[in-house]
């Protein structure tokens, strides 16, 4: 007696999804343009373009003259220096090179403790920041007996089209605002000071701000002191040891300007 096995049985779903498959496939062979359009290829984003800073104006006369805000926040720290109370006898204004001395050169620093002094610094400024901060509160309430300045070396070190006689105006100006504020405080004036290699523009820029605020000098009230050749070799170079970076003193540049000013300083503090 022979076997024979059951027909196979699939449910009608499933031979309808097998018929209409092999129907689409002869439909494709066909007529290609049947086929399901394929998935739009993933493409990579390109990477933004970082924003491109606006090339600096053009400089004018009057920038090194018209007062602007540059670091409200120091500025806030001294009005609250002079909130403290307490004599500031010597006062010293100016940009970095003013602003680094307690921190770099502490030992000659600590020098001028007698005189109480403040030192009233700020990194980057030019002499139309210098000018803001003193419209806006650093000379009141404070009577020192001399006011120490040197400032206009980023004017002519920031922009290429600053003429030395525009930075000289802005010294000029700052001067002018101490005696307004200050009748009975004398200004050591000194001249900027020596950058970079001896041949370099903005070296030969700051010869030119010197030639001029050197007349400010009156004898009295102000009182002019170049100090820069005490920071050169003598082939007119800075040595490292004194200006790293040719520009910035080290704690033996301080040292080099507490020996030069002190005589002049100590006499006008009296």
């Amino acid at each position: 007696m022979h076997r024979f096995s059951k027909p196979l049985s699939l449910p009608v779903s499933t031979l309808f999804v097998s018929a209409l498959s092999v129907l689409t496939a002869f439909a494709m062979a066909a007529d290609p343009a049947a086929a399901p359009a394929a998935a739009p290829a993933q493409t990579t984003p390109a990477p933004a373009t970082p924003a491109q800073k606006p090339p600096p104006k053009p400089r004018t006369p009057e920038d090194s003259l018209t007062p602007s805000v540059k670091d409200p926040q120091r500025h806030q720290k001294f009005l609250e220096r002079i909130k403290q109370g307490g004599p500031i006898d010597l006062l010293f204004i100016g940009d970095s090179i003013t602003d680094f001395w307690p921190g770099r050169g502490k030992d000659s620093w600590a020098k001028f403790a007698p005189y109480h002094p403040a030192d009233f610094g700020i990194s980057a400024d030019r002499t139309e920041h210098v000018i803001w901060r003193l419209t806006n509160g650093e000379l009141d309430g404070i009577h020192p007996k001399v006011a120490v300045v040197m400032i206009g070396t980023n004017n002519i070190g920031h922009f290429k089209d600053e003429k030395p006689e525009w930075a000289a105006a802005g010294v000029t100006k700052i001067l002018d605002l101490i005696h307004e504020k200050l009748p009975q405080t004398k200004v050591l004036l000194l001249s900027v000071f020596p950058r970079e290699g001896k041949d370099s523009p903005h070296r030969k820029a700051v010869e030119q701000i010197n030639q001029i605020i050197a007349k400010l000098d009156n004898g009295k009230t102000v009182r002019y002191l170049d100090i820069g050749g005490k920071f050169l070799d003598e082939s007119g170079q800075i040595p490292k040891d004194v200006m790293q970076d040719g520009l910035h003193p080290t704690a033996k540049g301080y040292d080099i300007w507490y020996d030069a000013m002190h005589p002049l300083l100590d006499e006008m503090m009296k």
